[in-house]
């Protein structure tokens, strides 16, 4: 019961730690949206693949965190100025 529980969990951390680790790399605005729209698009995929659909939320919270990231830096690009 245990295990099922945490299964969502490990895919929310291993692509937090992901976007972490990206987020220190300083990428651009264009490799930022490249990212999320390649993250979009396999989501999609493994919606219909029979095997990948059990992993689905990582490419999903790749995105979904690559976007609030994006959000961060654009926000705090504003206020420089």
């Amino acid at each position: 019961m245990l295990q099922r529980s945490l299964e969502s969990g490990w895919g929310v951390l291993i692509s937090g730690a992901v976007v972490a680790a990206l987020v220190f790399n300083g990428l651009t605005f264009g490799e930022w949206r490249l990212l999320m729209a390649s993250a979009m698009v396999t989501t999609i995929g493994m919606l219909f693949h029979r095997r990948l659909r059990h992993f689905m939320l990582l490419p999903s919270c790749i995105a979904l965190a690559s976007g609030i990231a994006l959000l961060a830096l654009s926000l705090g690009m504003l206020t420089e100025r």
